[in-house]
């Protein structure tokens, strides 16, 4: 496989995104966003240095991390974050983790990197994320990997094997480390499980024994939690309506969730940065289990970080207490914390046009998930 064939999944080299900045300024929804994160002043200085940028980290400074950092200041109580020193300046990682919002997981693990002076990472999004030119141009020039999600099961497989072959690459030659989801789209109902085929894919390219194909990318489990989730009602539709296949997604759904996590409410927000799982998986005897049982074993690997590392906020356990009905995590949440999850469910049932039983649970499960799961390590 030549690097030609990485012309269609790569981010943008710089020269691209000098012809990409006159696209992205003249198009009126970034003015409108720009509009929404800035005062006047700010805008025009930070378009200013969008024009003078000559590096795509210098594209980053003048555009991404301001724009995050004022999303984060409208609309969550800010970040924390743990465990980073599980990471060196000088290595390269696969940050395999969860997800929960489209743009600001990797968007915001980038921020902290960035202020750690630590090198940020090329991002996964699925081709069924492209949903503008603009979101192309915005993602691409910041390093946007493009994933394929449809085609023949010989396409896949081709494209399977491309995005392998890519990230080994990044992280073997070019020590540039890289995130992706731990499993396909994001978590509808806060249950953050490990697909074994995203590790799969991950041992179609390389040379060695399955073993050093998946140690020598460093693959560290990143756990992301909000305190609110930004698109929980859209998320319980979605799971809701698909019980009797009267799910369709609309043609502006994926751009109203990228919206909606963008510009919704999140209270706090943690990232945990796991460990590389790479001694644990050197210590997995072969000679008892096949390449399947394998990888199902290095998934389990992973989950139980990202469980454990996993934030819990008095949302998780206020919803806990209530699915259950009792009261074990009572010390956890206020009653700030019941109006505001009473509120939410309330917008939820309005969004789905229903209110019952088993929307409540799906609601309520989103957030108890986490909880139920983090019990499974409590040891």
């Amino acid at each position: 496989m030549n690097v030609l064939d990485f012309d269609i999944i790569r981010p943008y080299n710089f020269q691209e995104i000098q012809k990409a900045i006159p696209r992205i300024l003249n198009d009126s929804t970034f003015h409108l966003m720009m509009d929404y994160l800035f005062s006047p002043e700010i805008k025009e200085e930070l378009i200013s240095n969008l024009k003078a940028a000559s590096t795509v980290h210098e594209f980053q400074l003048a555009l991404t991390l301001p724009s995050i950092q004022s999303i984060i200041k409208k609309t969550s109580d800010g970040i924390s974050y743990s465990g980073f020193e599980n990471i060196s300046k000088n290595g390269s990682y696969v940050y395999l983790a969860n997800h929960r919002d489209i743009v600001l997981d990797s968007s915001i693990l980038g921020t902290i990197l960035s202020k750690l002076d630590l090198n940020t990472p090329y991002i996964t999004w699925g081709s069924n994320l492209m949903v503008s030119p603009l979101i192309v141009d915005l993602g691409k020039s910041n390093q946007m990997i493009t994933v394929f999600r449809e085609g023949s099961p010989k396409e896949l497989l081709l494209n399977s094997q491309r995005l392998s072959s890519f990230i080994r690459k990044s992280i073997l030659e070019s020590n540039k480390p890289v995130w992706i989801a731990h499993r396909k789209g994001r978590s509808k109902n806060g249950f953050d499980k490990t697909d074994v085929s995203i590790l799969k894919m991950l041992t179609l390219s390389g040379k060695s024994d399955i073993i050093s194909k998946l140690s020598e990318l460093n693959i560290t489990p990143t756990a992301i939690s909000y305190e609110w989730e930004p698109c929980d009602a859209m998320k319980v539709r979605e799971i809701y309506l698909s019980r009797d296949g009267g799910y369709v997604k609309s043609k502006d759904e994926d751009f109203n969730s990228i919206l909606g996590g963008l510009t919704g409410d999140k209270g706090g927000i943690h990232i945990a940065m796991g460990e590389p799982i790479n001694d644990k998986i050197k210590n997995i005897d072969l000679s008892t289990i096949n390449n399947n049982e394998f990888i199902i074993k290095a998934a389990e690997l992973v989950d139980e970080q990202i469980y454990k590392n996993y934030k819990l906020w008095p949302s998780n356990y206020l919803a806990y207490d209530l699915l259950n009905n009792g009261t074990k995590y009572s010390g956890e949440y206020n009653n700030d914390t019941k109006v505001i999850l009473e509120d939410r469910y309330n917008q939820t049932a309005s969004i789905t046009k229903e209110d019952n039983k088993e929307i409540r649970e799906l609601f309520l499960m989103l957030y108890a998930n986490p909880v139920i799961n983090k019990l499974k390590f409590s040891y």
